[in-house]
């Protein structure tokens, strides 16, 4: 219908963000979604783990 794609909801979405939250916050905001990902790898590779002993056991 508008003929939007991907890249220019993106950059919509970030000019919202920056609208929204102000250029100082923009780190805060990076820093902590970095945060976010890396526990959410590690407790990706734990329960990984887990599930690989569960296994093991079952066996």
């Amino acid at each position: 219908m508008f003929g939007l794609g991907l890249p220019e909801i993106v950059i919509i979405l970030v000019v919202v963000v920056i609208f929204f939250f102000g250029g100082e916050k923009i780190g805060e905001i990076a820093r902590g979604l970095g945060r976010f990902t890396g526990e959410f790898k590690k407790g990706k590779t734990e329960m990984e783990k887990e599930i690989k002993k569960a296994g093991k056991g079952l066996r």
